[in-house]
């Protein structure tokens, strides 16, 4: 499943990769494929990144925000503020994931 993306098309691909780069490292794959990526929406002045996590008891939600955060100020102008908003609305659920991460897990 992809992410809703409200902003300029030339950053959606640098985004998109940029969150791609980033592991869940409870399942062993990419936050994107997971479906842990809500929607991102590039703004005047910053870029606002909707996650969430497959459980509220994920030990790793600190690690996962961080590596969001040190891939997208990689990719988007300097000037644009990094956002990224931890959410549990809607609920997480495998149908959230790609057909890859569903075939991975062996669904």
């Amino acid at each position: 499943m992809t992410f809703p993306y409200q902003g300029p098309e030339d950053l959606r691909q640098p985004v998109t990769a940029a969150l791609s780069r980033v592991a869940d490292p409870e399942v062993s794959m990419n936050i994107v494929d997971v479906g842990l990526v809500y929607g991102v929406d590039v703004e005047a002045d910053r870029v606002h990144v909707l996650i969430t996590m497959t459980s509220a008891a994920c030990p790793v939600v600190d690690l996962i925000i961080e590596d969001v955060e040190l891939e997208l100020d990689k990719v988007v102008p300097a000037h644009l503020k990094i956002c990224v908003e931890l959410v549990w609305q809607p609920p997480w659920t495998p149908d959230r994931m790609s057909a890859d991460a569903k075939r991975f897990m062996g669904w």
